[in-house]
C-alpha cells in the first residue's frame, strides 16, 4: 500500500512533542535532532534517541537483551487478536496469552494494549540503532493494522477454508461473527432433521452450533458443549426450566470435523454424532411447529447473550422437513447431501462454498439467503481500530461502577495503540501509521463529544474501567501534527475536573486512588497546558508531583502498594510484597522530565536518577528470553522478597512499559536550552551526544555508579554555550569540576546545576568528581525503619532473614555523618560491601 502522508510534508511547523525534534541528516549521514517543533512553553528540550548513543555499561547490556527480544518475537502473534476481531485470517498465529489473549485475565478485555507497547519499543529501537529489522517489523505491523481497519469498515466477509468435502466457512475465535438465517428457515414443520458438519477450535461451554429463537423463552438450539463438555440439543417454549433435551456423552474433538444431526418426529428426538445415535428422548413433544415464526435464526450465536460465539468452521448445514433414518444419517458421513440419497435439505441448505462476500446461497429452492454478521454490528465510525468490539466503549458510557470482566480500561488500551502508531510514524515516516492514529482520534471524538459533561466526569472517575492512561499526551502530540481543532477538543474531553481542581488548589486527595491510573493523566495535562496555555493544567501537575515525591515514595523511587496510594507520609505502614508497581515508576519518570521542560528544578532529575537506577534498571532481568521481556510487575520491599520477572499471566502493563523503558535509557541524559544557549547533563551515564545544531559531539565516559565521577570529551566544531552539570542532592561530600585539568571556580551546591560557560573546542575534556557518601534515609512514619544509600544507589542486603535487619551503623560514622566506614568493600565486586561481617550489600 502506498504511504500517502509524508513526514517531511506534515512536520513543517510541528512534530511529536514527546518524540521531540524532527530528523535531519548530518554530515555523518545518520538521523539527528533538528531544533524544530518543540512547544513554545518548553524552556529546555530533549534530544532524540537517535542523537544519544549508549556506551558500554549496564544500560547497554540491559538494552541489548530487550533488543534481542524485539528482533525475535513473532509480531504475527501480537496481530492475531486484531485480525481475529476483524474476521481476517490469522495464519495460524497463536495470541501471546495473558492479558493479550481471550483466555487471559478478565476475558482478555485489555487485549491490544501490549501490541501498542511493542510498536513503541520497535520505534525506539529503530531510532536508537537504525537497524532495518526494526523498521521492517514496524512496517509489517502498521500494514496489518491498516488491513484490519479496512476490514472493520466493511461488512463481514466469509473466511473460506478447506472443509470436509470442499470449502467451509471459518469463524475465527474473537471475530464475534455468526450466520443469520431468514425467519422461514425451520418452516414451521412438525418433523425435522437438522444436519451439519462442524470443526470446533475452542472448548468453551454453551457455544451454539445453531440457535433458533425469540429470546430466552422460546428457542431450539444445538450447543457444541454443555456444562459437561458434550453436545446438547434442547427445545422449549417456556425457558430453560421447560427444555426438552438430548445430551451427548463425549466432547467433540477440537480441530477435527464432526457431523451432528438431530431428528424429531412422532414425539421422539434423536441426537447423532458422527453417524452414531448418542441420545434419544421419547417424550419430545415440542417441534418447530410449536415455536412458530422466530426472530433469531442463527448459526454460531446463542439467544443467551452471555454465551460465547462459536469458534470453528461450518460446512453442509441442511434442514429437512422429515426425520431422516439412521441409515440416511450414516450415508451423510461420507458424502455431501447433494450426492446422497437424501438430497439437499428441503427447508434450508447451505454448502458454504462461497469464497468471497458475506452471504451464503440456499440450495433448498426456497431462496433463503443467509448473511454473515457481527454480534456487535460494526464500528460507529470508520476510524475505529481495536482488538475487540466497540462494546466496551459503549458499556462504559452508562456504567456507574467498576467491573473489569465487563469493561477493562478501553481508553487505556486505545492509548497504547495510539501511542505505538505515533511512535511508529515518527521513527519510520510511514504515513499509514499517522492515518491510523488520526482516524482513532476522529472516532473517539465522534463518541465522546456527544456525551454530556456529567457523563464524562463519571466515566473517568471509575476505577479501572474508566482508566485512560496517557491518552491526553498522545492526542496532544497528534494535534501538534494535524492541527485539527477536533483533536485538541478531544484531549480536553478527558479532563477529570475533581482531580485537576484539587491538585491545582494543592489539596491532597490521593489517598485510596489507583496510582497508575492517575500518574500519566498529569503528563497529559502538562501537554494540554502546552497546547492551550491554561495554567491550571500545569499547576495541578506540579502540585501532584509534590504529593507523590517524597510523601508516597519509597527509597528506590517507586510508589504505590498493591497498585494504590495510601495516606500521605505513610511509608513503613505500606511495605508489602506488592509495593512499587513498575508502571508507576515509568510514568513518574515521564512526568518528571516533562515538568523539567517547563521548570529546571533539580528535584525532578534527582528523582529521575533515583527511580531509574534503583527501580527501573533492576526491573529488567539479566537474562535473554525470546518469549517474554522478563520485567517485574512489583518490586516488593518486604524482607526476603524475591522479584518475579514473569508476573501474573504475562503481557501485563508493566511488561509493556518495561519494554519501552529498556529501549530508551538514554532519553534524559542530556537536554538543551530551547535557545541553544546551554547543555544540561542530567545523568552520569556512558553515552555520546551528537548535537547537530551546534556541530558538537560530547562523549561521556564513566563506570558510574561504580565510578564516583565522569569524563566528558568534546568533539566537532567550536561552539559557545553553558554546560550545566547536575549536582545531585546527595552529593554533600564535594562536587569538583575540571576543564582540561584546571579546576573550575565556584561552589557547587547539592541539588542544583553547576554552570561552566565557554567556547568549547574539539578535545576539551571535563572531569566531574562526585565522592559518594553512605547515608540512611528514614521512613517518614517510622524513623527506626531505614534504608541504606551509597551515593545514588540504594543498597540491598543479601541475607536469608525474612525480618528487617537490626544493625549498628553509627559506631564508625564520621563527624559529617558519612557511614562509609561502617562498610567493608568486597574485593573485585563493585558496590558490594559487608556490614558487620554478616551480610553483603549490593545494587540493582
Amino acid at each position: 500500500m502506498a504511504r500517502p502522508l509524508s513526514r517531511r510534508t506534515l512536520l513543517q511547523a510541528a512534530t511529536l512533542a514527546a518524540a521531540v525534534p524532527a530528523l535531519s541528516e548530518a554530515a555523518t549521514g545518520r538521523a539527528v535532532a533538528a531544533p524544530v517543533g518543540t512547544p513554545a512553553s518548553w524552556t529546555v528540550r530533549p534530544f532524540g534517541l537517535e542523537d544519544v548513543s549508549l556506551g558500554r555499561g549496564v544500560f547497554a547490556d540491559k538494552r541489548k537483551l530487550m533488543l534481542d527480544h524485539a528482533r525475535g518475537y513473532d509480531v504475527n502473534r501480537l496481530l492475531q487478536v486484531f485480525r481475529a476481531n476483524a474476521g481476517l485470517a490469522t495464519g495460524g498465529a497463536v495470541a501471546p496469552g495473558g492479558w493479550e489473549g481471550l483466555d487471559g485475565e478478565a476475558n482478555g478485555n485489555l487485549r491490544g494494549h501490549y501490541t501498542g507497547h511493542f510498536l513503541t519499543m520497535l520505534a525506539q529501537a529503530y531510532r536508537s540503532t537504525q537497524e532495518q529489522v526494526f523498521a521492517d517489523r514496524i512496517g509489517t505491523m502498521v500494514g496489518a493494522l491498516t488491513e484490519v481497519r479496512a476490514a472493520l469498515r466493511r461488512e463481514p466477509a466469509v473466511l473460506s477454508v478447506a472443509g470436509k468435502f470442499g470449502t467451509a466457512a471459518d469463524q475465527v475465535r474473537g471475530s464475534y461473527e455468526y450466520v443469520d438465517l431468514p425467519a422461514a428457515a425451520l418452516g414451521g414443520t412438525s418433523a425435522v432433521t437438522l444436519s451439519v458438519w462442524v470443526r470446533p477450535t475452542h472448548d468453551a461451554d454453551w457455544t451454539r452450533v445453531f440457535d433458533f429463537g425469540d429470546d430466552t423463552t422460546r428457542y431450539l438450539y444445538l450447543a457444541a458443549r454443555n456444562q459437561a463438555g458434550a453436545p446438547r440439543f434442547a427445545v422449549t417454549t417456556s425457558g430453560a426450566g421447560g427444555e426438552q433435551s438430548l445430551d451427548g456423552s463425549a466432547p467433540l474433538p477440537l480441530n477435527q470435523w464432526s457431523h451432528l444431526a438431530v431428528t424429531i418426529a412422532g414425539g421422539t428426538g434423536t441426537l447423532y454424532v458422527n453417524g452414531a445415535a448418542v441420545a434419544r428422548n421419547t417424550a419430545m413433544s415440542l417441534t418447530p411447529a410449536a415455536l412458530g415464526t422466530l426472530k433469531n435464526n442463527w448459526l454460531g450465536r446463542s439467544n443467551y447473550s452471555a454465551d460465547p460465539v462459536f469458534a470453528g468452521a461450518f460446512e453442509e448445514f441442511n434442514v429437512f422437513s422429515r426425520a431422516l433414518t439412521a441409515a440416511e444419517i450414516t450415508e451423510l458421513q461420507s458424502r455431501r447431501a447433494a450426492d446422497a440419497s437424501t438430497g439437499r435439505g428441503d427447508l434450508a441448505s447451505y454448502a458454504f462454498d462461497e469464497t468471497a462476500g458475506g452471504t451464503f446461497a440456499d440450495a433448498s429452492g426456497r431462496g433463503l439467503t443467509a448473511t454473515l454478521r457481527r454480534t456487535w454490528g460494526g464500528p460507529s465510525h470508520p476510524g475505529f481500530l481495536a482488538a475487540y468490539p466497540e462494546t466496551q466503549f459503549i458499556d462504559l458510557e452508562s456504567r456507574t461502577s467498576p467491573d473489569y470482566t465487563k469493561v477493562w480500561a478501553p481508553y487505556y488500551t486505545a492509548h497504547k495503540i495510539l501511542r505505538g502508531l505515533l511512535d511508529a510514524y515518527t521513527a519510520t515516516d510511514d504515513g499509514r501509521a499517522l492515518d491510523l492514529a488520526s482516524g482513532m482520534c476522529d472516532w473517539m471524538y465522534s463518541r465522546l463529544s456527544q456525551l454530556p459533561e456529567p457523563t464524562l466526569q463519571r466515566m473517568w472517575g471509575i476505577f479501572s474501567s474508566g482508566e485512560f492512561g496517557g491518552i491526553v499526551e498522545a492526542i496532544c502530540d497528534l494535534h501538534s501534527i494535524t492541527a485539527k481543532a477536533e483533536h485538541l477538543a478531544l484531549a480536553r474531553l478527558f479532563d477529570l475536573d475533581r482531580l485537576i481542581d484539587a491538585c491545582a488548589a494543592d489539596t491532597d486527595i490521593l489517598d485510596g486512588l489507583h496510582a497508575n491510573q492517575h500518574i500519566p493523566i498529569f503528563t497529559g495535562y502538562v501537554r494540554l497546558y502546552d497546547e492551550t496555555g491554561e495554567e491550571r493544567y500545569l499547576t495541578s501537575a506540579k502540585n501532584f508531583w509534590d504529593m507523590v515525591v517524597p510523601h508516597r515514595m519509597y527509597g528506590i523511587g517507586g510508589t504505590s502498594t498493591a497498585e494504590f496510594w495510601k495516606a500521605r507520609d505513610v511509608i513503613a505502614g505500606t511495605l508489602s510484597a506488592t509495593t512499587a508497581e513498575t508502571c508507576c515508576a515509568y510514568n513518574m519518570l515521564k512526568l518528571s522530565r516533562t515538568l523539567f521542560f517547563h521548570a529546571q528544578e533539580p528535584k525532578y532529575m534527582d528523582h529521575y536518577e533515583r527511580a531509574l537506577y534503583n527501580q527501573v534498571l533492576g526491573s529488567k532481568q539479566d537474562k535473554p528470553d525470546a518469549e517474554k521481556p522478563l520485567v517485574t510487575y512489583f518490586i516488593g520491599l518486604t524482607p526476603g522478597h524475591v522479584r518475579d520477572y514473569t508476573p501474573k499471566q504475562g503481557t501485563t502493563c508493566c511488561e509493556g512499559t518495561g519494554m519501552e523503558s529498556a529501549t530508551k535509557y538514554q532519553d534524559s541524559v542530556y537536554f538543551a536550552k530551547s535557545d541553544g544557549s546551554a547543555l544540561y547533563v542530567n545523568l552520569y551515564s556512558p553515552s555520546t551526544l551528537t548535537w547537530a545544531e551546534k556541530g558538537v559531539t560530547v562523549t561521556q565516559t564513566t563506570g558510574y555508579p561504580g565510578e564516583q565521577g565522569s569524563t566528558l570529551t568534546f568533539g566537532g566544531a567550536r561552539a559557545s554555550f553553558t554546560l550545566r552539570l547536575r549536582v545531585p542532592s546527595w552529593a554533600t561530600a564535594g562536587f569538583r569540576v575540571t576543564v582540561n585539568g584546571s579546576a573550575v571556580p565556584g561552589t557547587p551546591a547539592p541539588g542544583s546545576y553547576f554552570a561552566v560557560s565557554r567556547t568549547w573546542r574539539a578535545g576539551d575534556t571535563v572531569r566531574i568528581t562526585l565522592p559518594f557518601r553512605t547515608r540512611v534515609e528514614k521512613a517518614l512514619d517510622d524513623p527506626s525503619l531505614q534504608t541504606l544509600f551509597h551515593g545514588p544507589v540504594n543498597l540491598v542486603a543479601r541475607a536469608s532473614a525474612t525480618e528487617f535487619l537490626k544493625v549498628g551503623l553509627y559506631r564508625d560514622a564520621g563527624l559529617s555523618g558519612d557511614l562509609t566506614a561502617s562498610l567493608t568493600p568486597v574485593p573485585a565486586k563493585r558496590l558490594h560491601f559487608t556490614l558487620d561481617g554478616q551480610c553483603r550489600c549490593l545494587t540493582y
